[in-house]
């Protein structure tokens, strides 16, 4: 083994999730305050705790100043917190840096986007729920037929996939008009269908017989 391949060994690897390191700046993280995360998780992982600014600084070419001050920052927006232990008789007080705030934040980030996506998503669905039934109609809704539709959607809770079964059904019946389609959801309600899958069982046991 050569030199450098030694002091690659002997040096260590500093682990982040790559979770974080895609996400970072959704937490408001700025790169030098990145870096420096980075390099407490180093530490951290040698067993040092609680770094000094002076080892930081060394480490990313800082000033302790400017490094009290990325700290600072980082504790701010409660991406890193200082813990305490209590004094004993055999041991002195020691503070330590606490580095899994940032995980609880990335967390909840990642909560409030997938639940956005979520309803984003559900607004699509629902404004090609409205083009769908106009194009299969032939025309535009009126005012009270889109109160209707909305109703379905907000009221009864009927998902937009079932609300486009019930439109196929009028449209195989050459029946253009919401109050036949609200008589089959009524109908798949009373015998709590719910699905694609439940109607399709439901043809076919009308079928059968």
């Amino acid at each position: 083994m050569d030199d450098f391949s030694e002091q690659l060994v002997n040096g260590g690897y500093t682990t982040l999730p790559n979770l974080l390191l895609q996400h970072f700046k959704d937490l408001n993280m700025t790169g030098d305050e990145f870096t420096l995360y980075l390099a407490l998780t180093s530490f951290k992982q040698q067993g040092i705790d609680f770094p000094s600014a002076q080892q930081l600084g060394t480490m990313l070419g800082l000033s302790e100043e400017q490094v009290f001050q990325e700290l600072h920052q980082l504790i701010e927006k409660k991406l890193i917190a200082i813990q305490t232990t209590a004094a004993t008789a055999q041991q002195r007080q020691q503070d330590r840096y606490d580095l899994q705030p940032v995980y609880s934040r990335l967390q909840l980030i990642l909560k409030q986007a997938a639940a956005e996506d979520k309803q984003n998503q559900r607004q699509a669905a629902q404004q090609d729920l409205f083009k769908q039934i106009e194009v299969e109609f032939g025309r535009m809704l009126s005012p009270i037929e889109i109160e209707t539709v909305n109703a379905w959607l907000k009221q009864d809770h009927y998902n937009t996939e079932l609300i486009e079964l019930a439109l196929r059904e009028a449209v195989l019946n050459q029946v253009y008009s919401l109050k036949y389609m609200d008589r089959i959801l009524l109908s798949w309600e009373k015998k709590n269908i719910t699905s694609k899958a439940q109607v399709q069982r439901e043809k076919d046991l009308r079928n059968q017989y």
